[in-house]
């Protein structure tokens, strides 16, 4: 009978919480959710922890303190990526500036950001590569991230670039427009080297494919100065081709703003690189090529806090190199200038759709014209027309795709038709 009773009581009480909580589960005791909440704060505690104790390092060609060009658009951007994830600049980021391409600074400098702990290490230079890919072996704790570069492994060590040739094309269209309008076919363009380079070649092409888009009759003349950063020769080539080939527009890949500060003092015009350099030169200053470093500095940067370990870093990333455009924000060219011809914002809005659209890229076997309509759209009319070497060496047939990715950041090494040495 004690069992039976037993049995009925247990049976009453299970049906009594049932009629109390329905399906429900059982409110959390008092004990419960102080744990709960000690538990949260804790989390949130060593979440914080560890932002706070990140170290970004940085290692830069020329000064922190430039105010345009290719260093200051790196700067900025990791400093703006740096705020937008709540990091704070002053105490988490570490530089190490005025670095030249040579092994052993690279490998000093390194040694120095990974010393004062740095989880990150940009390195923002070409030749930095080689030293950056074997302190990446040595230090496997810390993550080395490389510019331009084409080196990389499987773990700690990545690459990033970007389709800078997207937004050389859309300033050629400013700079041949121009060029109309002053009936001067003549462009000049200082760069720091010419078909060595796939990045200074794939520029070059990518701006003159787009100053004949609209000026065909256009030729840029190139002159190289044999070194990413020369602020002498940088003015005195920009003043040579402006003297000596009468160029009416002066393009640019090296890191200053001499070229366009000789344009202005010439009474010409020019494209700028790297950042909007109107301020330098505000009376000469159509557009420039500019990076939003700050899209990619954002993404490693968050990529290295969340993933678990430098081991991790090249996985979440998505593979060891990073590779984006216009369509991801990572380039474009700065607000156009009153210097600018009345139509260049347009048929440049006009050609960023087709791209983005991903119908059209630049360096495919069809040719853009624009027609600029009555009420100020533009008509973007494609024909067919083979991408062809200033030798006459046909690279891709009429109608044919664009060439590869690996082509444009690897071995693209020769001049379209359009361009000469200067």
């Amino acid at each position: 009978m004690k069992k039976i009773f037993a049995l009925i009581l247990a049976m009453s009480m299970v049906l009594s919480l049932a009629a109390c909580g329905g399906s429900e589960a059982p409110a959390e005791s008092e004990s419960q959710a102080a744990e709960s909440q000690s538990q949260a704060e804790s989390a949130a505690e060593s979440e914080s922890t560890a932002a706070s104790d990140f170290k970004v390092g940085a290692i830069y060609i020329n000064s922190k303190n430039d105010t345009a060009g290719y260093t200051f658009a790196h700067h900025n951007g990791i400093t703006k990526a740096m705020e937008e994830l709540g990091l704070d600049v002053n105490t988490q980021l570490v530089i190490q500036d005025e670095v030249l391409e040579d092994y052993d600074q690279v490998s000093t400098a390194v040694d120095t950001l990974v010393s004062e702990g740095c989880n990150i290490i940009f390195g923002i230079s070409f030749g930095y590569m080689d030293a950056m890919a074997d302190k990446a072996e040595e230090y496997p704790d810390v993550i080395f991230s490389h510019a331009t570069g084409y080196k990389s492994n499987e773990t700690n060590f990545n690459n990033y670039f970007g389709r800078i040739y997207q937004a050389r094309y859309l300033a050629g269209i400013a700079a041949g427009l121009k060029s109309l309008e002053l009936g001067n076919n003549n462009i000049g363009y200082v760069s720091a080297y010419g078909t060595q380079y796939a990045e200074t070649c794939s520029g070059i092409n990518g701006f003159t494919l787009g100053v004949q888009s609209v000026n065909p009759d256009a030729t840029v003349y190139v002159k190289e100065l044999g070194n990413w950063a020369d602020e002498v020769n940088e003015s005195a080539f920009a003043k040579e081709l402006i003297d000596t080939y009468n160029c009416c527009v002066i393009a640019q890949h090296c890191d200053s703003a001499q070229p366009q500060i000789a344009a202005a003092d010439a009474g010409v015009f020019g494209c700028g690189y790297n950042s909007d350099m109107t301020a330098d030169a505000p009376t000469a200053h159509l557009t420039a090529p500019i990076w939003n470093w700050n899209v990619y500095y954002r993404t490693a940067i968050e990529a290295a806090m969340t993933c678990g370990g430098a081991e991790n870093f090249v996985t979440a990333m998505g593979g060891p190199a990073y590779y984006g455009g216009l369509n991801e924000g990572f380039v474009d060219v700065s607000p156009l200038t009153e210097n600018c011809d009345p139509n260049t914002q347009a048929i440049i809005d006009a050609v960023k759709a087709l791209i983005a659209s991903g119908e059209w890229d630049v360096f495919s076997g069809t040719k853009l014209t624009y027609t600029v309509n009555e009420d100020g759209t533009v008509t973007v009319n494609k024909t067919a027309g083979a991408l062809v070497t200033n030798d006459g060496t046909e690279i891709v047939p009429a109608d044919g795709p664009s060439v590869e990715d690996g082509v444009i950041t690897g071995t693209m090494n020769y001049f379209v038709e359009g361009v000469k040495a200067a």
